[in-house]
């Protein structure tokens, strides 16, 4: 495709968010309240846990999980996710992991080490925007939604029923993910590898997707994987995947990483500076939702 030809999809997609935002109805509610048990998150570590308050512990997420380079506006937008996520799984008497199974989570001594002499610089950004957002939360339908995020699409998000069996985020256009270095990736495996992990076989090939291009279906043989079964086995970065081969090499092309469901990270900050606001950019990836503070 032309670069000229990519400059008009993109004016086009910039023309389209303008529309969809502006048809946006605001519904923010600040005397609006969601019970909660506690402001206290437990994190589980092996065998052991600790508790913390839940804006101290949002600085370690929003550490691990966004580059401070995103800006401050698409980390308001990890803020709130990540509360959101938080104080639902807690409110459930459910503890959270400090790995991805959860939300990643870093302490003051992992931030020196990721950070070296910016560690003040960025801890202090990062600190801004969660104190900036202090309490916020997301709901839908007076409910805490599951605030699903992930750093970059294939170009489109997924719909939560079809990736985790949970109704409560569409699929959107994020095309403009195809600028991230996440974007594009490939991987090369031997077969003797790859029936390590798959058994013995002869053929391997995708034989459906969805309508946003994640694989649906593969077929091992005779033996059907899931897309998402599949990605999982073999660690790929996206369900958006190609394959390739080469003799007994295998190469598989991703498109986005992470599940693909709810905010892309890399569209948020995208959107932060073509000059949205928080609200906006979680409006458009989680739909029709309300702000409300705890």
């Amino acid at each position: 495709m032309s670069k000229f030809i990519s400059l008009i999809l993109i004016a086009i997609s910039a023309i389209t968010l303008f529309l969809y935002f502006n048809s946006l109805i605001e519904h923010e509610d600040s005397n609006k309240k969601i019970e909660t048990t506690e402001k206290i998150v437990v994190l589980k570590n092996e065998d052991t846990t600790e508790k913390m308050e839940l804006e101290e512990y949002l600085v370690g997420v929003v550490a691990c999980e966004m580059p401070v380079l995103y800006g401050s506006v698409a980390l308001k937008s990890q803020a709130i996710a990540s509360r959101t996520y938080a104080v639902k799984k807690t409110n459930n008497n459910i503890s959270l992991a400090k790995t991805t199974d959860d939300q990643c989570y870093i302490d003051d001594e992992e931030m020196k080490n990721k950070w070296k002499d910016k560690y003040s610089e960025y801890r202090q950004i990062v600190v801004d925007a969660v104190n900036d957002t202090k309490g916020i939360v997301i709901t839908k339908d007076d409910q805490l939604l599951t605030t699903f995020y992930f750093s970059t699409s294939n170009g489109y998000t997924e719909d939560s029923m079809d990736v985790f069996n949970y109704n409560g985020v569409e699929s959107v256009e994020s095309s403009w993910d195809k600028n991230s270095s996440n974007y594009k990736r490939e991987v090369v495996f031997k077969k003797e590898y790859l029936e390590s992990i798959l058994g013995s076989f002869k053929k391997i090939e995708v034989v459906k997707r969805n309508n946003t291009n994640h694989v649906e279906l593969v077929k091992v043989d005779n033996k059907e994987y899931t897309g998402i079964e599949f990605r999982k086995k073999l660690n790929l970065r996206s369900t958006d995947f190609e394959i390739t081969i080469n003799n007994d090499e295998y190469t598989f092309t991703t498109y986005g990483y992470g599940h693909g469901v709810g905010m892309s990270q890399y569209g948020a900050s995208y959107l932060a500076k073509q000059g949205y606001s928080y609200e906006e950019i979680l409006k458009y990836y989680y739909g029709n939702i309300e702000f409300i503070k705890i």
